[in-house]
């Protein structure tokens, strides 16, 4: 499909962050990666079939893969109830089938506080199902608020608002049925279903199951005709293809466009809010820890590429948390060792969910370096400080102070003066470095010496400037470029550092950029 771009558009296709966002709900139901995809995929081969037009095809597109956009609602919550959140959501599709109330009932009184003594578990079971619903409609309407943040159609949002209705009205508000709910909804319910059974109870019981839900949760028109030609559209489709996501990528509905840079910024941000919801000590520290990283950026004369970049990036640096459980990330008390091999995989996950495009890939290598540390102590690669740009060691400074000023169950806030304190400590520790710290301390309000990288070799800022951007690869016309000043200007720096640093080519140049963390 051809990508279509225009004045202010980044190089993110809407179809490839939906994609990101999509493998960061499956981790976040505890599903498998790519459960999403394939149910994108099976909807848009439904959709087909039954003739439905393009801009229905785009909105059926896009609502299987925002559908779960909300999974992180009262993730907490859910946590309380049954422990580890992510392993219940698999048991429950595996053994509960609507059509079948007692299953549901059997479901919760093995798998709802099912450490605390009877006496108390029938107490509080009353309070359980209605909790639950409360949950089911906060999903559905978080999931419309991630997409009216991304300026998506009326049509997407209200779909997305009735994910959790049935066809019966036995659903979640329960405010529509049958023929009432959008067309789109119904279909994707078909497909959704269908790509539940196929994994967690066998691809042999998904006809039957789909007939069997057929005029209770599913539309019985579309089921019927599903079924009918089930071999055709589910086939070999699954969770395991080595090209889903070039397959769902390819599937999108009309003109593939980029995002535009405001509408990236705005994405990065819904992201952001997306693993914050996980906790509530969580809410509001992805886009802290952005709007400190931005200023500090500033103040230490990144470029501007970098600034946006780590902007955004900073945003999104925690939506691997996702992974995680809610019962770990609430613990009152400090994390055991076990605890910890978990959390120290949510920035392989952040890496992991961002890793198509190349354009997010860049994204999600800087936002999974928050916990890096220049000893190499850090996690989750253990980078040493020589492999650690000036925007990992300021997202790093960054995250470290906005989470020591905020509250933890285990712990509460830091004073701001003890947070500037204890980070001086790391830099005298060599675990951060001290003009990124500087930078994210004056940010914050401290303080602080003023940073000054003209120090480095005698080098000016504008020559600290120009020095990144050989080190990044572009020609003297397209530094020009950048710093909006002429090539023969540019030319003039390069030699005043070529003396300076007391070399004569590029490479030995990005070398030394390198060895003095310019980049």
């Amino acid at each position: 499909m051809t990508q279509h771009t225009h004045p202010g558009s980044s190089s993110v296709r809407l179809a490839e962050f939906s994609i990101a966002l999509s493998l960061a709900t499956d981790l976040g139901l505890g599903h498998p990666l790519e459960m999403v995809l394939s149910t994108c995929l099976l909807s848009m081969r439904l959709g087909e079939f039954l003739g439905l037009r393009e801009e229905e095809l785009r909105e059926l597109y896009y609502l299987s893969l925002f559908r779960h956009a909300g999974c992180t609602a009262d993730s907490h919550r859910a946590a309380a109830y049954m422990g580890d959140e992510l392993a219940f959501s698999s048991r429950f599709l595996a053994s509960v089938d609507p059509t079948k109330p007692w299953t549901m009932l059997h479901f919760m009184w093995h798998n709802i506080y099912a450490d605390r003594p009877v006496l108390e578990r029938i107490s509080r079971m009353p309070t359980v199902l209605p909790s639950f619903m409360e949950v089911v409609v906060a999903h559905c309407e978080v999931a419309q608020l991630f997409a009216a943040r991304l300026g998506m159609e009326a049509g997407l949002q209200g779909a997305l608002l009735q994910c959790n209705e049935q066809w019966n009205g036995g659903g979640a508000p329960g405010k529509v049925r049958g023929e009432q709910m959008r067309l789109t909804v119904r279909v994707f319910h078909v497909a959704e279903t269908a790509i539940y059974i196929k994994h967690f109870v066998g691809p042999e019981a998904v006809v039957s199951s789909i007939r069997q839900r057929a005029g209770v949760t599913l539309d019985p028109d579309i089921a019927e005709r599903f079924c009918r030609n089930a071999s055709g559209l589910v086939g070999s489709l699954g969770s395991d293809s080595p090209s889903l996501r070039q397959d769902v990528l390819a599937a999108e509905p009309g003109r593939g466009s980029s995002m535009t840079d405001a509408q990236l910024d705005e994405a990065a941000a819904a992201l952001g809010n997306f693993a914050d919801l996980k906790l509530p000590d969580f809410a509001g520290h992805s886009s802290a820890v952005s709007q400190l990283a931005e200023k500090a950026a500033r103040s230490y004369r990144l470029p501007d590429t970098d600034v946006i970049l780590l902007r955004r990036a900073a945003h999104m640096q925690d939506v691997g948390r996702v992974a995680v459980s809610s019962s770990i990330w609430g613990k009152p008390s400090p994390f055991t060792e076990s605890d910890w091999e978990r959390v120290r995989l949510h920035p392989y996950y952040t890496q992991r969910i961002l890793a198509y495009p190349p354009a997010l890939a860049d994204l999600g290598t800087l936002a999974a370096s928050h916990h890096e540390r220049l000893d190499g102590s850090g996690y989750h690669r253990n980078l040493p400080g020589a492999l650690l740009t000036p925007a990992m060691q300021i997202l790093m400074a960054a995250d470290a102070y906005q989470a020591m000023t905020e509250n933890r169950p285990h712990r509460a806030a830091r004073l701001p003066e003890q947070a500037a304190e204890e980070l001086k400590r790391e830099v005298r520790a060599g675990r951060f470095n001290g003009e990124a710290v500087h930078a994210v301390l004056a940010a914050a309000g401290h303080h602080t010496p003023e940073v000054r990288h003209e120090r480095l070799a005698g080098l000016t800022e504008r020559e600290i400037d120009v020095l990144r951007l050989v080190a990044r690869g572009l020609s003297n016309r397209q530094i020009a470029q950048q710093l909006v000043v002429s090539p023969k200007t540019v030319g003039n720096h390069l030699q005043n550092i070529y003396t300076k640093i007391d070399v004569s080519t590029r490479a030995a140049a990005t070398f030394f950029a390198m060895q003095h963390h310019l980049v």
